[in-house]
């Protein structure tokens, strides 16, 4: 659907003098020698003896010509592999178009405008034009203000931002002047680019420590808690390993243009708000320098905490992106959850996002007359490794239906292990040692309850051959042509979009969304679902945990859920688990607590405080040292309820 502006009353075709169309084909969809080209032989201009749309014997591609195209959308009806789109654009965007990789194919509109001296974050969904963006500022990617068949010289482009910083901007890169490095959004591809150990290759990036005089190498092996990682080849590092590793090789680099793409992946909350703080610090140059810092985050508390203004970029994913004017952060984020620019007056999304907690997960209450509760005992599990072990001791607790709890705690302290306890995966030490006394465990543990359980692992390795139509098929039948699952979990987690696509083919985005589909597809008592937002983007994370959260409300089962992203996490938590102790050593997990009580403590070991936003309710990191942060760590508030004013003046985007 194109953005609306409110009041035009143009419908999807609206008046030519103020649209302007777009027809996307795309690639991996379009295959001309498999289908009778019905797009071809239903378009009324093609009738008309115009060459609309043309597909040559030889084609691996349908090619439509835009300035021919009606807008009739009968090609993109009767395209049996859903391969057409036609979008409607307003016309004043075609003057503002930056960058277009070819024919039918993705468009940007405008740029992001870096500030030196601050950090610009970008928010939007995956596919619409982030990544783009960075490449065409970092100077790796020469914009074609959408002449991909006639590229126009630098010194057209220079004209073309005229009066805007950009125009200083491209000028230094185009002189050599300035220096630009990207940290990639996909860092498990650096083992293929990068061989040897972390610190022989830190050491030989490292060019900030002679030019400012001090240890940077230190300073970012330190943050970044590489110390123990030196010696080890690159090869072996696991995922948040890597991001460190990553965010860390771009910090010690001398650099005028710093970007991060993503730099939150693979890490836990305690780690996200470090990177946040190294990201930060490379702002303060020795020299005097002004840098410019550039961040694209999914998750938006991190981005919130980041970010000294914020760029919004709407469209439709894979077809074209329009980037917004800079706006203060909190205006940014809340402009992109309501799904309205108020500075174009335009609506990009039809639904608000919003994170209004239930009174139930305030209070943490549970009524036993209402629900059935159930019980776990005292547990621990010892795991042994080749020189160390990892004992994880978790307290008795219990749950019911209709409920979800959210485990939170550092990479390391044994969450994965105590949700694949829960799956039946893994034995506690108390069973396995009654098993080898010939004891039944069960029958020793009253109360423990014998239910069904279906598990989301939190790494996903797709080993199957078919399509997702046919997993879907396979593993839960029932539940995927059923009216209220399909209208409640496989369209908001757009399922139907890739259904007929290969499961190996997937990226990783689509198949998050499809193992939470599977996972909820599955007839079971319990869920256990393990970082449902890895690879989502900003709106699918939300719409998945309101995917989540309606399932077990309406089903009245429970779920047990793993989460990073403190937005998903506070939103989905009807009661929390929190680990404490020493991570890859020994670790406590809590009983199931109060959302309040066991945010309050969480954040208490982190030493950070939340408040909320009296807009839509999201959680917001107060600014490290402000007034609202000294304030509620004194009166011991790490996680706040209560309603505030909205010119709270604790943080530099709201002044």
């Amino acid at each position: 659907m194109p953005p609306k502006k409110k009041g035009d009353k143009s419908g999807s075709g609206g008046d030519e003098d103020h649209l302007t169309r777009i027809a996307i084909v795309k690639t991996d969809k379009c295959k001309p020698k498999k289908c009778k080209q019905e797009c071809k032989k239903s378009c009324p201009v093609v009738r008309l003896g115009k060459l609309c749309i043309e597909v040559g014997p030889k084609s691996k591609l349908a090619f439509i010509a835009e300035p021919l195209c009606i807008g009739c959308g009968i090609c993109v009806k009767k395209c049996p592999f859903e391969a057409i789109n036609i979008i409607n654009l307003p016309k004043d965007l075609e003057r503002n178009t930056t960058h277009r990789y070819g024919p039918n194919s993705f468009k940007l509109h405008r740029l992001p405008m870096p500030r030196p001296g601050q950090v610009l974050g970008l928010v939007g969904t995956n596919g619409i034009g982030k990544s783009t963006a960075l490449k065409i500022l970092a100077g790796k990617m020469k914009p074609n203000l959408g002449r991909f068949d006639s590229p126009p010289d630098w010194e057209e482009i220079l004209v073309h931002f005229r009066g805007s910083d950009l125009q200083n901007y491209f000028t230094r890169i185009l002189e050599d002047t300035m220096k630009a490095t990207i940290k990639p959004q996909y860092v498990d591809h650096i083992p293929r680019a990068i061989k040897g150990q972390v610190e022989q290759v830190l050491r030989a990036k490292d060019d900030r420590s002679e030019a400012e005089g001090r240890d940077i190498f230190d300073w970012a092996t330190t943050q970044a808690e590489l110390k123990h990682l030196l010696k080890r080849d690159i090869r072996v590092l696991s995922g948040g390993e890597l991001q460190r590793f990553a965010i860390a090789a771009v910090a010690v680099q001398v650099s005028d243009v710093y970007m991060f793409d993503e730099p939150s992946s693979y890490l836990d909350v305690k780690q996200r708000l470090t990177a946040a703080n190294m990201i930060r610090e490379i702002l303060e140059s020795k020299d005097g320098d002004r840098r410019y810092v550039l961040v694209v985050e999914h998750d938006l508390a991190v981005l919130d905490y980041l970010s000294d203004y914020v760029c919004v970029l709407y469209g439709a994913p894979g077809a074209y992106g329009v980037v917004t004017m800079p706006f203060s952060v909190r205006q940014g984020i809340n402009a992109f959850l309501a799904g309205f620019i108020p500075t174009e007056n335009l609506r990009f999304r039809d639904d608000a996002l919003s994170f209004k907690v239930s009174e139930r997960a305030e209070a943490g209450d549970v009524k036993d007359d209402v629900m059935k509760q159930y019980y776990y005992p005292d547990m621990t599990k010892t795991q042994r490794r080749e020189k160390s072990q990892f004992i994880m001791h978790v307290d008795a607790g219990s749950f019911t239906d209709s409920e979800i709890i959210v485990l939170l705690g550092e990479n390391g302290t044994g969450k994965t292990t105590f949700v694949r306890m829960l799956a039946g995966l893994l034995k506690s030490d108390e069973q396995v040692k009654l098993e080898k006394e010939g004891m039944d465990y069960e029958a020793a543990q009253a109360g423990v309850p014998d239910l069904n359980v279906s598990y989301k692992p939190q790494k996903i390795a797709p080993k199957f051959e078919g399509t997702v139509r046919q997993l879907l098929h396979k593993r839960c039948r029932d539940a995927y042509v059923h009216p209220q699952f399909i209208s409640d979990v496989m369209k908001p987690l757009m399922i139907e979009n890739i259904i007929d696509n290969g499961v190996q083919s997937l990226s990783g985005g689509e198949l998050q969304r499809l193992a939470v589909t599977l996972a909820l597809g599955k007839p079971a008592d319990v869920y256990l679902i393990d970082e449902p937002s890895a690879y989502l983007d900003s709106e699918q994370r939300i719409n998945c945990a309101k995917v989540i959260k309606r399932f077990i409300m309406h089903s009245k089962k429970t779920a047990f859920v793993v989460e990073h992203d403190f937005i998903m996490a506070t939103y989905l938590a009807d009661r929390v688990v929190v680990y404490h102790g020493r991570p890859g050593i020994e670790a406590t997990a809590s009983a199931p607590q109060s959302l309040l009580t066991g945010m309050n403590q969480f954040l208490k070991s982190l030493q950070v405080t939340f408040r909320r936003d009296p807009v839509n309710f999201r959680p917001r990191i107060n600014k490290r040292g402000s007034q609202k942060d000294m304030e509620q760590k004194k009166n011991g508030n790490y996680f706040f309820y209560e309603e505030e004013d909205t010119n709270d003046g604790d943080d530099f985007d709201d002044i």
